[in-house]
């Protein structure tokens, strides 16, 4: 295609009322009135008036201001019981730890006795342990019983447990970004309000990145963890077809397709902790 003469390249395509982005090609809005803006799936579309680099462009003609890049921020991975969601979880914490990163949380931990499961309590970071639940336990006097299957929640016991470690997570604990670990936020947790409460502050707490977990989508949506997954700034690892992002800051739903097994479940640890890392910056 020729250049008109006297013109760059740039030019010459806006004359003709054409703008690119990423390959799209949109024509240009009606004579005297603004480009309208356009997205590719790769980011923003960049627009083409007359170049600002040629001196025979318009005094004062600029091009549109882009719209911000939308950064990730929290880490949730999702999971069918078994797979290892909280193993993944406690490494990671680990490796943040060790590399100097401030973090404090909780997760939750299988309680056995004789080889059998009768309960789930709540461990903090730094070793603290209080009851989740229990198999025909019952609630305490005057509460109401929260039951999952099998398992009575007690609610006093983990909200004691729980809420403080959420509301010290914010930056006033400490200089620098830190992570808080909340591991899980399933159906035994939700039945607490102050805890539904607090982690939404946690979630939009500047200063704080959340690395936690959330169950698999089963029966009737939990609210919470519908809203947690469709956050523009949360980034979630599926690990049923472990949906690994190769640019997790810059393309936040970009996927590509990794199956994931018990066994090789460790190879998400590396994008789980650059991820976090990122998301600190």
């Amino acid at each position: 295609m020729d250049q008109e003469p006297g013109r760059c390249a740039g030019c010459a395509r806006a004359r003709r009322g054409l703008r690119v982005g990423y390959g799209v090609k949109v024509p240009r809005g009606p004579r005297g009135g603004a480009f309208r803006k356009v997205e590719a799936e790769a980011g923003p579309a960049r627009t083409l008036g007359r170049n600002p680099h040629c001196d025979r462009s318009r005094p004062g003609q600029t091009s549109p201001p882009a719209p911000p890049v939308q950064w990730v921020w929290h880490v949730f991975l999702t999971a069918l019981p078994g797979v290892g969601k909280t193993t993944l979880i406690q490494k990671a914490s680990e490796v943040l730890k060790s590399s100097g990163v401030p973090i404090d949380g909780f997760y939750t931990e299988e309680v056995r006795q004789a080889g059998r499961r009768i309960g789930f309590d709540v461990v903090t970071l730094s070793g603290t342990r209080g009851v989740l639940s229990r198999i025909g336990s019952e609630p305490p006097p005057g509460k109401r019983e929260c039951r999952v299957g099998q398992y009575v929640v007690d609610l006093t016991s983990f909200e004691q447990l729980a809420l403080p470690v959420l509301r010290n997570a914010g930056p006033g604990s400490g200089p620098g970004q830190r992570v808080c670990v909340i591991d899980e936020i399933g159906k035994m947790e939700l039945f607490s309000q102050p805890f539904i409460q607090a982690v939404r502050q946690t979630l939009s707490t500047p200063g704080t990145v959340v690395l936690g977990t959330i169950p698999v989508p089963k029966g009737k949506p939990l609210a919470l963890v519908e809203e947690i997954r469709n956050r523009n700034d949360v980034q979630v690892f599926s690990m049923l077809s472990c949906a690994v992002p190769p640019l997790c800051r810059r393309e936040p739903r970009l996927r590509r397709a990794l199956p994931v097994t018990k066994e090789n479940r460790n190879r998400l640890l590396p994008d789980i902790v650059t991820c976090v890392q990122s998301g600190r910056q």
